[in-house]
């Protein structure tokens, strides 16, 4: 048996042995620092996260407010009146005292029907003109039967443009009414 021939591979199995362990524990060393620098990145990331988050939350109150805000203008535009009343401009136009949402102002609507209406809920201007005129005769028709002889057809356009400050207008068109009827 030839000597050199088991030689050879028994050093050469030996160099590649302490080899591989050298490399081995070399590499486990990398491991460590590689973990610690995964590990810092994912505390940075963790940090960078809840920050994210707060200001998420704190985007999400101002977001909040601010549509509150916008919902109280949105119902103080809704509630206010969509004409100032001019309570000169309309005592000038009738030569009359004319209170603001006197439902009298209009042409056929007296005290009592305006005590009828207020029963039932119709008390300004707006809420007349809003008003259809079946209902109108219904409430006319639980007032009894004296009240059935008039007509509200016209009574909604004219309250309508009471609401709207369009004096003249009504003036002109009540001067061409017959009691409240065209």
């Amino acid at each position: 048996m030839n000597i050199p021939c088991i030689l050879i591979p028994a050093l050469v199995g030996l160099i590649c042995g302490i080899l591989g362990y050298l490399l081995g524990k070399m590499n486990s060393k990398g491991d460590n620092s590689l973990a610690a620098a995964l590990q810092a990145d994912l505390d940075a990331c963790k940090a960078n996260t809840k920050n994210l988050n707060a200001k998420i939350s704190s985007l999400e109150a101002d977001l909040a407010a601010k549509a509150n805000l916008l919902n109280k203008t949105q119902d103080f535009v809704a509630n206010a009146p969509a004409f100032i009343f001019n309570d000169a401009l309309a005592n000038s136009v009738f030569n009359k005292k004319i209170k603001e949402n006197d439902l009298k102002i209009v042409e056929g609507i007296g005290p009592k029907i305006e005590y009828l209406f207020n029963s039932a809920g119709i008390n300004t201007w707006k809420e007349l003109s809003e008003s259809s005129t079946p209902l109108l005769l219904a409430i006319l028709d639980a007032g009894g039967e004296n009240f059935a002889i008039h007509n509200p057809s016209t009574w909604a356009r004219q309250a309508l443009l009471a609401y709207e400050g369009k004096w003249q207008d009504l003036k002109d068109w009540q001067d061409s009414l017959l009691s409240g009827k065209e």
